[in-house]
């Protein structure tokens, strides 16, 4: 399943100083690999075997692109639709789904909360793909062109 979307700017739009205060004050990091900012607000106290692993049922987090990080690049997260184990997707681009953003031409920043079950480890994404799954996605949707899928791999590029 392929899920992506454009996101607009808050009204009236930000100022790029806007932008560089609010990455200051939510104290946001770069993201490598995906791109963009990432600033973890908290996980959950309650634990959830994932794999033979104790993770938080839940983490939240806060997660910017700006004009000078304007992609969040492809990337698989490995959630879960195993609902005979107690699996429960919560989220509108549902677990098995490779997901990427992008700001919308004009805009200066869009700021987003993310809620993740169970929480984000690194080690449960895939980031990247290549040629295959250009061809497999290509046409999907009137947007998913060969290049427009290429930009959303960007340096993330599997040959």
């Amino acid at each position: 399943m392929l899920a992506m979307c454009a996101v607009q700017a808050a009204t009236p739009p930000a100022t790029d100083a806007r932008a560089k205060e609010i990455i200051r004050t939510l104290k946001l990091t770069v993201l490598p690999k995906e791109s963009g900012y990432l600033g973890i607000i908290g996980v959950s106290a309650q634990k959830v075997d994932v794999g033979g692993r104790m993770l938080a049922v839940q983490s939240q987090n806060y997660y910017m692109l700006t004009h000078e990080k304007p992609i969040n690049y492809l990337h698989w997260l490995a959630l879960g639709f195993d609902y005979a184990a107690g699996e429960r997707p919560v989220v509108a681009v549902p677990g098995g789904c490779w997901k990427a953003l992008s700001l919308r031409e004009g805009a200066k920043y869009v700021l987003m909360v993310n809620t993740l079950s169970p929480e984000f480890t690194p080690d449960r994404v895939k980031i990247g793909e290549g040629a295959a799954w250009v061809k497999r996605f290509s046409g999907t949707a009137s947007w998913a062109t060969p290049e427009m899928l290429r930009e959303f791999i960007g340096p993330n590029w599997i040959p």
